[in-house]
């Protein structure tokens, strides 16, 4: 196993940061965050670190802004989505959604750990994130239905401060969201839930 592998293996072993980790990439309005409600919805997101050009990357998605039933449909996520009860366990929603997003099948991941779970208010899901890796760059096969583009980055992006910056979030005419924290990844905004789950993640890795 890749010595990056078996470090992150082994740091996800030990106590997670947590939400302090989560909270360095999230909107001063996370400061009020909530625990997830007992009515809310669960999902499985996977992070999927791979070999490609002699470093590790991590596979992200930006989701198709067509789809009538995405809330977070144009914004940059993990592969994964909600759980259903034949999944058994969250993990095999992650694998399973995985494996139709992205087209990378779950025999060819191997699973290493989780990260610390994290409630969505706006479309009322509590995400479980996991973590794993393929020995090989997978080919990938995009869902059209739901993925715009699969976007490939070497995960020391996220390490590098420089990749740290502030936005503003539109929705609309009307709606600004502002002083948004962010990672600015080939000319795209990585913020919300997916940002302060790389946010852990980075933390996780430390200086490997």
């Amino acid at each position: 196993m890749d010595t990056f592998i078996r470090h992150l293996e082994e740091a996800l072993s030990r106590p997670l940061p947590g939400r302090e980790a989560q909270f360095r990439m999230a909107h001063v309005s996370r400061r009020f965050y909530k625990d997830a409600p007992s009515h809310a919805r669960r999902a499985g997101v996977l992070a999927l670190l791979y070999p490609k050009a002699g470093a590790w990357h991590i596979a992200l998605i930006e989701r198709t802004a067509s789809n009538p039933n995405d809330r977070h449909g144009g914004q940059i996520s993990f592969p994964g989505g909600s759980y259903d009860p034949s999944d058994g366990a969250l993990i095999h929603t992650a694998l399973r959604e995985t494996e139709e997003e992205i087209g990378v099948p779950r025999s060819n991941i191997q699973v290493i750990g989780a990260l610390t779970e994290l409630y969505i208010p706006v479309s009322n899901f509590e995400v479980f994130p996991f973590v794993g890796y393929a020995d090989h760059r997978p080919d990938f096969a995009p869902q059209a239905e739901e993925v715009q583009t699969i976007i490939e980055t070497p995960f020391s992006v996220f390490q590098d401060p420089a990749s740290v910056q502030i936005t503003e979030i539109r929705f609309g005419p009307q709606l600004v969201l502002r002083d948004v924290p962010c990672y600015m990844v080939q000319g795209r905004v990585v913020w919300g839930a997916t940002a302060m789950v790389l946010s852990e993640l980075v933390e996780v890795v430390g200086g490997e």
